[in-house]
């Protein structure tokens, strides 16, 4: 199976998956290992849950009902994406007799709609609004498990933890705060064996990032609320947009705004001399002219002197994926990354950044092992001579035009000494 978080190989025989997955389930809960066939992202769920006291033999439990339930489906940052699953998932859903779940960031099952059949027999493992299925809950199962490890999952029949809810298969896929980068919950799909195809989990990925790009439009923009916005990855002149109005920054100027913002509490002098400069014959009289342009063009009281500061919080987009990554929403870090910061500058404090963001992401990315977050940096213009990420890439997608490119970069890393490729015309 290339494709570890897929549950099912194209081709596979469901029937015997899932007699070897019975087998392997009753070995952990009798012995505590796990054989072989079953996958890395299932067996850690296993361990999880049964360090958190799970049972195989128990259920969930509900915490929210009636007022309560719906008071927090109310107040919850997922109610104004519902339409969207809704249009998105809910026909399908009803038409394949499935049931489209949504959950909180713990494991609580906020609304669950579908075929009234199907909803009737979920019912009665207790998938139903207000149930918690956490997994340190109920163990291993796609909403609990996408939230867990912040990455879509999909789970088929006897990988369940539980038994009684190995009968269902599902997919699920967590969505993130646009703007922190926090996980809010998971968009789920569930049902019979049938959902055992990559293309369910695709397809729940997808919706879970239709309604991502839908709360970042939902979500008012720090411009709006008065914050200064910085956008300076992928480009090397910087962008801000103050109180609306939206300033292309020089590349000196970009260096110093994207410190400043990193460093609200200001930087001498000296400081900015050390980090933007690599020549120490520059004099503290060119520094202060690039500031005085810099003010001028930022506009009046935005940049403050002795120490050089400015003067209001600065959103950037360099801030999001720094949080977003310290969270391990890796998807989303990776979303919000649109390039190397500020690639053609040679401040020593910028380099150092703009590789600790580039190394830190990257290796994000490789120990994710998702083929389509790993594909997105390869053939990126800063990914598409990566050899560490094409190696992850072909160990998880080893299509013909992923091994032939990472055979050609290996060639290349073991050319001779002075070699030198042609020159194209």
């Amino acid at each position: 199976m290339t494709d570890p978080w897929v549950a099912l190989a194209p081709g596979a025989d469901p029937a015997e998956r899932l007699r070897v997955l019975r087998r392997a389930h009753e070995t952990f809960t009798a012995v505590g290992t796990v054989p072989r066939p079953v996958r890395p992202v299932v067996a850690d769920s296993w361990r999880r849950s049964a360090r958190a006291g799970v049972g195989p033999d128990g259920t969930a439990s509900v915490e929210l009902v009636d007022g309560d339930l719906g008071a927090y489906r109310a107040e919850h940052p997922l109610a104004p994406v519902m339409p969207l699953f809704r249009e998105l998932l809910g026909t399908f859903a009803a038409d394949g007799e499935h049931l489209l779940a949504v959950c909180d960031a713990h494991g609580r099952l906020l609304w669950v709609e579908g075929h009234p059949a199907t909803r009737q027999r979920a019912g009665r493992m207790n998938f139903v609004p207000g149930a918690r299925w956490a997994e340190s809950a109920v163990g291993t199962n796609a909403p609990g498990t996408a939230v867990t490890v912040d990455r879509p999952v999909q789970v088929f029949a006897a990988e369940h933890f539980i038994r009684r809810v190995q009968p269902w298969t599902c997919a699920a896929a967590p969505v993130h705060d646009p703007r922190t980068g926090r996980v809010l919950g998971a968009v789920d799909i569930t049902g019979g064996d049938g959902l055992a195809h990559p293309h369910s989990l695709g397809f729940v990925q997808a919706v879970a990032r239709a309604a991502e790009s839908q709360l970042a439009l939902l979500t008012p923009r720090g411009p709006a609320a008065g914050t200064p916005e910085l956008t300076a990855l992928g480009r090397d002149e910087a962008r801000i947009v103050v109180g609306g109005r939206s300033v292309r920054l020089s590349r000196r100027h970009s260096e110093i705004v994207v410190l400043l913002a990193r460093h609200p509490e200001g930087m001498t002098g000296d400081e900015l001399l050390c980090a933007l400069y690599e020549d120490e014959s520059v004099t503290p009289v060119t520094l202060r002219a690039e500031l005085a342009r810099l003010r001028r063009v930022l506009g009046a009281g935005l940049l403050a002197s002795r120490p050089y500061r400015l003067t209001v919080p600065v959103g950037s987009d360099v801030a999001v994926v720094e949080r977003r990554l310290e969270a391990g929403a890796i998807t989303a870090a990776a979303t919000a990354y649109g390039g190397p910061l500020l690639p053609a500058s040679q401040a020593p404090a910028v380099v150092r950044l703009r590789q600790r963001l580039a190394d830190g992401l990257r290796t994000a990315l490789i120990a994710r092992r998702d083929p389509d977050l790993l594909a997105d940096w390869a053939h990126a213009p800063w990914g598409e001579d990566d050899l560490g990420v094409w190696r992850a890439l072909a160990a998880v997608r080893p299509t013909a035009a992923v091994r032939s490119r990472l055979a050609a970069l290996e060639a290349e890393l073991a050319a001779p000494a002075g070699w030198s490729r042609p020159a194209t015309r």
